[in-house]
């Protein structure tokens, strides 16, 4: 069993805000990088002389696909993937390739081949995990600064000799480690999972400030699955797969006009509740988000960028189907789900990298299937529950990406996880927990030894499984 750490993580270290397609090879590369620029800022920006990156284990062999090389150089630039404008990914990447330069922090011009620059050690990992990367940096003075950092899945990052990657190090209300810590602060206050949550929140900001953020959160989940339902084509990354949301959603609108969001899914809850209609929608919903995920478009991790499909897609099957379109009921939703991604995160591990997909569908499922308990008027104990189901039907699964690129299987498999999450629900609603043979934080401990018994050619490194039964050739680093 993991050593459990005493971490305060809040709802916004599990739902981040940043750019697809991987949370653990983009989005943490990214963030570290951001982070390597704030040691560089204190020697002077205008002193340095030339940078560069080495690239370890997991996240040199599926590099490449995951866009961890186009994630550092935008890190390295100073910009922010939560704003920072998708359209402009290529552009920016091309215009440094192709002038050998870079505007280092978005003001100091240092010179920067991405291609000899980014170094790309394929048989070389680091004992604290396998997705490492370490920035060299030369000042001009001759000094030298070097950093070596840890994505650690979810887009939590963590430097060497750092404790934790949360780094939130207040004391909560209501510390929550292992779930039945979280059952039985539920018993004692008689407080829902979300109230419970929402407490904690309130040590770092105002309940207003939460409940703004958190809307946010869905926000930016709302969109992009709007937006992958109504844009076709072919996913990028020379795989050939075909984007499917788009003629789903064709298909299942039946030709009926709307304008924007609330226009679609009042077409939506008119489309009628047939078991097979809901199957469908729910299924394009999961297929939208990790389509653009895919495309390097703006996804919201939940808990990572691989599993960004699963959250949102029950959570507008709620929405749609369920009488759930209620701004308290769905930040209720969010705030649900994101301590069970808490608890895994704790007790066993948000990285593919360390734990096979199941550590990325399964924790996913586990979190969508307790929020939409609640939603639905479960108890605490339900919900739990339910968390359960899911993920002991996750257990062991692999991380096999063909290709390296976040597409095959891992796009389908959010539309899995979105309709274990569903099933989960129900069965635990149905239910009574009290007669439940296995608890929450038995799978989250078989999950984390299942882990470390998974090969490691099953921990995204595109060398086992699926990955070897269709070659794919990819660019040269």
């Amino acid at each position: 069993m993991r050593s459990l750490k005493q971490e305060s993580i809040s709802v916004f270290d599990i739902f981040k805000i940043g750019i697809g397609p991987s949370s653990s090879h983009t989005l943490g590369p990214w963030r570290a990088a951001l982070r390597f620029l704030d040691t560089l800022k204190i020697s002077g920006l205008e002193n340095v002389d030339n940078v560069k990156v080495l690239l370890y284990g997991s996240l040199a062999k599926t590099g490449i696909g995951h866009g961890t090389n186009v994630a550092v150089v935008l890190g390295l630039c100073g910009e922010d993937p939560v704003t920072f404008d998708v359209n402009e990914v290529t552009p920016r990447i091309t215009q440094i390739s192709e002038s050998k330069k870079m505007l280092l922090g978005g003001s100091a011009d240092v010179a920067f081949d991405p291609d000899d620059d980014i170094i790309f050690l394929y048989d070389e990992s680091l004992p604290y995990h396998p997705n490492a990367l370490t920035f060299l940096c030369s000042l001009r003075n001759g000094d030298k600064i070097a950093e070596t950092w840890y994505s650690i899945g979810g887009g939590f990052v963590v430097k060497e000799g750092e404790e934790d990657a949360a780094g939130n190090h207040v004391q909560l209300p209501y510390p929550i480690e292992k779930a039945n810590y979280l059952l039985a602060a539920c018993e004692q206050t008689g407080m829902d999972i979300s109230d419970l949550v929402m407490e904690n929140e309130k040590t770092w900001r105002d309940e207003a400030a939460v409940k703004e953020g958190v809307w946010k959160i869905w926000e930016t989940m709302r969109d992009c699955i709007f937006r992958g339902c109504h844009i076709g084509g072919v996913l990028p990354g020379g795989l050939g797969v075909t984007r499917r949301a788009f003629e789903l959603n064709k298909s299942l609108t039946s030709g009926k006009s709307y304008r924007d969001f609330n226009e679609w899914l009042y077409v939506i809850m008119s489309s009628g509740q047939s078991f097979k209609s809901t199957l469908d929608w729910v299924s394009c919903f999961a297929l939208a988000v990790n389509e653009e995920n895919a495309s390097f478009s703006r996804v919201v991790t939940a808990p990572t960028n691989g599993a960004a499909g699963v959250v949102p897609a029950v959570l507008l099957y709620f929405i749609a189907f369920c009488q759930g379109n209620d701004r308290d009921r769905i930040i209720r939703f969010l705030l649900t789900a994101s301590e069970i991604g808490s608890i895994f995160k704790k007790g066993a591990t948000l990285s593919a990298a360390m734990g096979g997909c199941q550590a990325e569908i399964g924790v996913s499922s586990s979190m969508a299937a307790a929020a939409l308990t609640e939603a639905m008027g479960g108890t605490p104990q339900q919900c739990l529950m339910a968390a359960e189901i899911a993920m002991e039907h996750h257990l062991g699964l692999t991380c096999d990406p063909i290709g390296g690129l976040v597409q095959v299987p891992c796009i389908e498999r959010n539309t899995m996880g979105a309709i274990k999450a569903i099933t989960a629900s129900q069965l635990a609603l149905q239910s009574n927990p009290e007669k439940a043979r296995v608890s929450l934080d038995d799978v989250v401990n078989t999950m984390w030894e299942t882990a470390q018994d998974m090969d490691h050619k099953y921990k995204e490194t595109a060398e086992g499984g699926l990955a070897l039964q269709l070659p794919i050739s990819l660019p040269e680093c």
